[in-house]
């Protein structure tokens, strides 16, 4: 891996600022062309994209990087749809009504870009959370530049990609400067510090989130810091559902925690089940050989975060499996004042093929465990019908962003209603990073007042010549 030096670092950021001012004057189908243009060359060049990243990761071919570049193109699609429908903007006018206290002035809001942004790119998901993801794609189908910080553990497939990007937007008429790569630990402090940074987008650990998070409040300007951290996705398995489908519900918690060797952010890693569970009892038949996990570091963690729960008084493994190329799957449980008693080392995530069992004696220990719980990006409760679970759902909406009656929570469509981001440590703000909103990250709120209409945004004039839904007089009307 080549180290970007400050020097270039400073350049490329300056650029990334000379290409907003064309950037923000383009119109919304003119920036919904160039992010079309990366997802037809991205597809274009699939196949030997997922050879290199097979080779660079170990993860399989197919089905899982293949679809991840599919879901790749997918959402820079996405964007582009987003950016022409125009609700994003939130276009909002309040004609002058002297009538009120005080006077109403001739008032109209909008939202625009934040200018160049800053993406560190996840080592979990070398396309849909990297140099093309959804980030990169959210940002800069708004007008916002952007230069994303590649991830270590696949480099060459980080630059190939930044090629395809590149290449696409220049052949599009994107700027020059609207988007780069940059590699390297102190290429990307130099990032998050650039005054031409407007804000950053980071996937990955709690520690280098927190620290970034905190480098990015510490400027003398400071910005905001999106970032999805740590998650344990809590599900809460009724002891209706576990007597019903205790089994099923095994298999599928077994293939959802050991999805992709357990490196999903939405793994579910604490399950509170009722003492002398089916699903406890079933579990141990459902665990894999597990591939190579994806990084030196990914795995280190693996083997700490197991061992330090392991070896707690009160928690037994229930279940390993066979080592495959990668570590042995592995299933602890304990009771919840076990729990309780070692919150502090018993909910802390450890990324990899681990879940957690806690067997609960009534409602109350149920609730006291979420009590205990971080926020997470996902909760996830299986009953059955007549079971009232009204309050628990009340204490799931808490805790997390997307709360699931049904399946399991890996696997994040990218839709207009996704929400994927929750309370801390799951993530820094309230924002999604999946989905339609989540251009709302590089955006902020201008209000014009009293402004000659030839000045006005074209979202803000009366004859509404981009045909967006806007907000009239306190009424949502529709084009």
């Amino acid at each position: 891996m080549t180290d970007t030096a400050v020097e270039e670092v400073d350049r490329i950021a300056r650029a990334a600022r000379d290409a907003f001012r064309t950037t923000l004057a383009a119109d919304d189908r003119t920036r919904a062309a160039w992010v079309r243009a990366v997802a037809d060359a991205l597809d274009a060049d699939a196949e030997a994209l997922v050879e290199l990243a097979a080779r660079e990761t170990a993860l399989p071919a197919s089905p899982r990087l293949a679809g991840e570049v599919a879901r790749t193109t997918a959402q820079l699609r996405l964007f582009a749809r987003v950016v022409e429908e125009g609700s994003y903007l939130e276009a909002a006018i309040d004609h002058p009504d002297p009538s009120t206290t005080p006077p109403t002035p001739d008032l109209r809001r909008v939202l625009r870009p934040i200018g160049p942004v800053a993406v560190f790119a996840a080592s979990n998901f070398p396309f849909a959370f990297s140099v093309a993801g959804g980030d990169t794609a959210s940002a800069l189908s708004i007008g916002c530049p952007v230069v994303v910080k590649a991830h270590p553990g696949h480099p060459e497939t980080s630059r190939r990609t930044a090629e395809v990007v590149s290449a696409a937007l220049a052949a599009a008429g994107a700027p020059d400067g609207v988007f780069a790569l940059v590699e390297g630990f102190e290429a990307g402090l130099a990032l998050v510090d650039h005054p031409a940074i407007r804000a950053v987008g980071f996937t990955g650990s709690v520690r280098g989130g927190r620290a970034l998070f905190d480098r990015a409040a510490a400027r003398p300007d400071p910005i905001p810091f999106y970032g999805e951290l740590g998650s344990l996705n809590p599900v809460v398995v009724t002891p209706g559902a576990d007597a019903e489908r205790g089994a099923a519900l095994a298999e599928g918690l077994a293939g959802s925690f050991q999805l992709g060797a357990g490196q999903f952010c939405t793994k579910p890693g604490v399950v509170l089940v009722p003492h002398g569970s089916t699903l406890e009892a079933a579990l141990p038949g459902h665990l894999a050989p597990q591939p190579r996990l994806l990084t030196p570091a990914i795995a280190e963690g693996f083997a700490a975060g197991a061992e330090r729960v392991s070896n707690l008084d009160g928690v037994e493994v229930v279940a390993t499996g066979e080592a495959g190329d990668g570590p042995a799957p592995l299933v602890a449980a304990t009771d919840a004042p076990t729990l309780l008693r070692h919150a502090d080392e018993l909910l802390e995530e450890v990324f990899g093929p681990f879940t957690l069992l806690v067997r609960c004696a009534d409602e109350a220990e149920r609730d006291a465990v979420l009590d205990a719980m971080p926020g997470s990006l996902s909760a996830t409760v299986h009953r059955e019908p007549g079971e009232d679970v009204g309050a628990l759902v009340g204490r799931l909406e808490e805790l997390a962003g997307r709360v699931l009656f049904a399946g399991w929570p890996t696997g994040v469509a990218v839709s207009w209603a996704q929400q994927h981001g929750g309370p801390w440590p799951s993530s820094t703000s309230q924002f999604t990073s999946v989905g339609a909103t989540a251009v709302r990250r590089f955006q902020r709120p201008v209000t014009y007042q009293d402004a000659p209409a030839e000045l006005l945004p074209a979202a803000l004039r009366d004859d509404n010549p981009l045909g967006i839904p806007r907000r009239v007089d306190g009424r949502l009307v529709l084009p």
